[in-house]
Parts: C-alpha cells; structure tokens; sequence
C-alpha cells in the first residue's frame, strides 16, 4: 500500500474505523444487554473503567443494590472491561464513572447505537447471531 493512498483516503479510512467501533461496542453491549434480560437481572450498578478504581488495572462492576454475588456469577472480569470500554466509547468519555439500573443497559446505551449505526447506513445483517464474541453463555 502507498502513502499517498492512505492519506487520499484518510477521512474515508477514519470514518469506516469509527463505525467498525460503534458496531463492536453496539454487538458487546447487545450480547451483556441479553443476559442482563435472561438472568432477570435488576437494581442500580456503578461501573468503572480501569484506572479509575483503586486498583488501576481492573474495570469494576459493583452492586448498589441487591447481591453482589449475582453480577460476579453473571459476568468474567474481562466482560466488565469490555462493557466499561464500550459504553466509554458510546458516551464519548476518557474515563467512565457511572451508576444506572442495571436492567436499562439496552435502552440507555444499546438502543442509542443502534440507531446511530442505522443512521450512518449500517445493516445489521446480524442481529440474532450470538456468536459475535466468545463471551461464554450464562
């Protein structure tokens, strides 16, 4: 590939990677937004990203309400890094601090990408696929 190739097609380029991001962050949320359903979870969370806890090197999902236990059987630590990253990515932010009801995870964030991937053109040609990632099922 050329240089002068890339950046011709720079904006282009950029643009497509944002999208292939949305639509990850959109498939991973999706997928947690489906067990969340499964499992009936319920009761208000606070997530945060890796960095911001005390310990710099792990994201964290902590029950503000109900039973610890329920979120640990329910998600590995490396699905909450990859639930903090993605709605980090969504929400536009560096760092992700952040408390909502645990059962609003598609609407609040999911259904937002959804559309704004519609928007932009996407097809989501596979939206009853699960297995987008190798999340192991609950």
């Amino acid at each position: 590939m050329k240089l002068s190739t890339l950046l011709a097609n720079r904006s282009s380029l950029l643009r497509r990677a944002q999208l292939a991001n949305l639509a990850y962050a959109y498939s991973t949320l999706r997928l947690l937004a489906d067990r969340i359903a499964r499992a009936k979870l319920t009761g208000w969370v606070r997530l945060r990203q890796a960095g911001v806890n005390e310990d710099p090197y792990e994201a964290s999902l902590d029950a503000l309400e109900g039973n610890q236990s329920l979120i640990e059987e329910h998600f590995t630590d490396q699905e909450i890094v990859e639930m903090a990253d993605s709605i980090a990515f969504a929400e536009d932010a560096d760092t992700l601090d952040i408390e909502f009801p645990i059962e609003e995870l598609r609407e609040k964030f999911v259904d937002p990408l959804r559309l704004e991937l519609k928007d932009a053109g996407v097809t989501l040609d596979i939206e009853n696929r699960l297995d987008i990632h190798t999340h192991p099922s609950t």
